[in-house]
């Protein structure tokens, strides 16, 4: 039997249920990565169609683009679609459409249309349609585009099996019969150059119609591709005298609006003979909903809610779990320790790598948490209202109203936050919010926070000042927003566009691919650099070995009697070794940094070491401070030592530095990845560091002037 294979661009607007569309194709092999030169992810399904009669059998691979509203090159996701569909190499389109909106999804299906391509149109969410008393004549539909229409459901998986039949069927046609039509004037103009390159007898890779559609939207691409060509010469004074033409009939001379106008006359016409509506029942349901959760007055504090019961489930459902995760890799390290002894191998393997892969896994269950909970409000439809209902108050920060789900996550961690960005359409906005999402204290500085708070302010205080720390943050973060708008990220703020889907079931197939691949995400991007960090600081508190010192202390643990002595002993070692350790060196060397916020070397180099990991930032705290590494925020005797140490204005420049200085290494390279280059990281470092220590200066003297 012969192997054919086919290749399928599937396009469609943002929500049309593409992913639910490909993920319900039977024997379907997901491949998932990047378009070349973006961050834009590319999903590939592999299937195959068995034709008994014609013995063959199609090797199907379908590439799934991102969703666009049209293919005016707005945002990075049209334009790595637009570019796909023009440049790359591929047989036939599948244009999804959502059959509940027809009229508007329309409005892409024309602009396809003009590309000349074989295609396929597929009403998706047909159950959803004839609940809503919604049913489209595709066999009309069809006639009217000249494409192949059929009816699907992800859900239901009506119309998968067609859709692979149709596939192969319209593979195997000579050319396209796709058509739009327009208004006397233009298609007049149409007739006249199809006509002009076919008495010249031009030979063109696409249709002449759709060649003289281009150049009349004057398609840059087809305009440089024409002007290598010699017809281009008698070819430029017919289309000056076309286009003309159109501004005299039409009153303006804006092409792009002038065919936005016929594209939305023709989707407006096909949508009034293919469809017919029954019933809106389901549109007042949701009509009403939308009334109480967009409500200007109670719609935010009802958001508000539902994000302070998320974090609740995060924390409290993954506390238990997250025990057992850090008690399983402390078994570990102490078998490491017994099987290895007392040795640099096992002090490499049980505080170096156990210690770093423990501190990423351990989080695990609260990133799967959180974005379950965020994927089931996302597919349910509330998450665009909640945008849609943020967007005013953001667009005076310069932020888009989509900002808040990333910024949201942000509080729980900044990896997964990061590429929560993606959902960003504009690059402007994405870099605005990745560049502001370290001002949103994620909980690994929450150990921080209740050591500094509880070492320096009533336990009645405390809560308080955690409130305020979080609160602060956020705002800075908005304020940064502003600032970046105006400087490094000038222009206009895109303009907000976003369907009011309606309220579904969530689909938990795609729930589960979302949680599963940000998951493993998580994991193999965060893991990976923590544990590198995490072996670089081992060695750098650990050498360069000093073998006096040690024997030294040793013949003075050994003359002690008390245990507590012992332990002291062994936390004046510590501190010693750390502070001529290459660790030790590079804070004393970078302490003329930190001495204006009132910082000593020893709260620089935790500050430093939380570069990798801001959990490392306590323990580093307890080993210079003399009380040894196996101590936590609240631990009574590290408060005290602080308390004696650190002055208080010292203590507020601290905190206010680790609110707003970079997020750990983890968190770096995910936002290379995502932001698209190294030198954003350095822009993003100065940014922050720049910030951070500016008010912390403003907050260590402002705290001086009171005492």
């Amino acid at each position: 039997m012969e192997h054919i294979p086919i290749k399928v661009a599937m396009v469609g607007q943002p929500n049309v249920g593409k992913s639910s569309l490909i993920n319900s194709i039977s024997d379907a092999h997901l491949h998932v990565g990047n378009f070349a030169g973006v961050t834009v992810e590319k999903m590939e399904v592999e299937t195959r169609y068995c034709d008994e009669e014609g013995c063959c059998e199609y090797d199907i691979t379908i590439v799934d683009l991102p969703g666009a509203y049209s293919l005016r090159d707005f945002t990075l996701e049209e334009r790595v679609t637009r570019d796909f569909l023009l440049n790359e190499d591929y047989d036939l389109i599948i244009d999804v459409v959502d059959s509940t909106h027809l009229q508007r999804n329309l409005l892409l299906s024309a602009e396809l249309l003009e590309l000349g391509r074989k295609m396929i149109v597929v009403l998706n969410m047909n159950d959803e349609a004839l609940k809503e008393g919604i049913e489209i004549d595709e066999k009309q539909l069809s006639v009217i585009l000249g494409v192949p229409v059929i009816k699907t459901s992800a859900k239901t998986s009506e119309g998968l099996d067609e859709l692979k039949r149709l596939i192969a069927e319209v593979y195997k046609k000579q050319e396209t019969d796709s058509k739009i039509v327009y208004s006397d004037f233009i298609e007049e103009e149409i007739e006249h150059l199809v006509r002009f390159f076919s008495e010249r007898h031009y030979k063109s890779d696409i249709p002449l119609r759709h060649l003289a559609i281009r150049l009349l939207k004057e398609d840059t691409a087809i305009y440089r591709k024409m002007h290598e060509e010699p017809i281009w010469i008698e070819l430029l004074p017919v289309l000056r005298e076309a286009l003309e033409h159109i501004y005299l009939h039409t009153g303006k001379k804006d092409i792009e609006e002038i065919f936005n106008d016929e594209h939305f006359a023709f989707a407006k016409g096909a949508k009034m003979e293919a469809m017919s509506t029954k019933s809106m029942r389901a549109h007042n349901l949701t009509q009403k909903i939308d009334n109480l959760l967009i409500h200007p007055y109670l719609g935010i504090p009802i958001f508000l809610f539902f994000m302070w019961a998320l974090f609740q489930l995060t924390f409290t459902l993954g506390a238990l779990p997250m025990e057992w995760i850090g008690a399983t890799f402390d078994w570990m390290a102490d078998l490491s320790k017994e099987l290895l002894g007392e040795s640099a191998l096992s002090s490499l393997v049980a505080d170096g790598i156990l210690s770093g892969v423990g501190a990423v896994v351990s989080f695990l269950p609260n990133i799967v948490i959180l974005f379950l909970g965020i994927a089931f409000l996302e597919t349910t439809g509330y998450m665009a209202r909640v945008a849609f209902l943020l967007d005013g108050f953001f667009h005076k920060f310069g932020l888009h109203g989509k900002s808040f789900i990333p910024l949201v996550t942000g509080f729980g961690c900044t990896v997964p936050a990061y590429m929560a960005a993606r959902t960003l359409k504009s690059r402007s906005d994405r870099m605005i919010t990745l560049f502001i999402l370290g001002f949103m204290s994620c909980s690994a500085r929450i150990p921080i926070y209740v050591l500094f708070a509880g070492a320096f302010f009533s336990r009645d205080d405390a809560g308080n000042i955690l409130f305020l720390i979080y609160i602060g943050g956020a705002l800075l973060g908005l304020v940064a927003a502003k600032i970046l708008r105006m400087t490094a990220f000038k222009g206009e703020d895109d303009p907000f566009v976003m369907e009011m889907p309606k309220y579904r079931m969530p689909s938990l197939k795609l729930i589960y691919h979302v949680v599963y691949g940000q998951a493993k995400d998580y994991l193999n991007k965060a893991g990976t650099f923590i544990l590198m960090a995490s072996i670089l600081i081992w060695f750098a508190s650990n050498y360069p070995k000093n073998p006096q010192l040690e024997a030294l202390y040793q013949q003075k643990i050994e003359r002690s009697f008390s245990q507590e002595e012992k332990q002291s002993l062994q936390a004046q070692l510590q501190s010693k070794k750390m502070q001529e350790s290459y660790l030790g060196i590079v804070g004393r060397f970078s302490e003329p940094f930190f001495a204006p916020l009132g910082m000593d070397w020893k709260m620089g180099v935790a500050l430093e070491t939380g570069l990798a990991a801001k959990e490392v930032v306590v323990s580093t705290l307890g080993v210079l401070y003399s009380l040894g590494e196996d101590i936590d925020e609240e631990n009574s005797s590290l408060q005290e030592s602080l308390k004696k140490n650190i002055s208080l204005p010292a203590a507020v420049a601290f905190i206010v530095f680790v609110m707003l200085y970079i997020p750990c290494f983890a968190s770096m390279a995910v936002f290379v990845r995502e932001a698209g280059g190294w030198r954003y990281l350095g822009y993003l470092f100065l940014m922050t560091t720049a910030v951070a220590w500016s008010l912390s200066f403003i907050a260590y003297n402002s705290v001086k002037l009171f005492l």
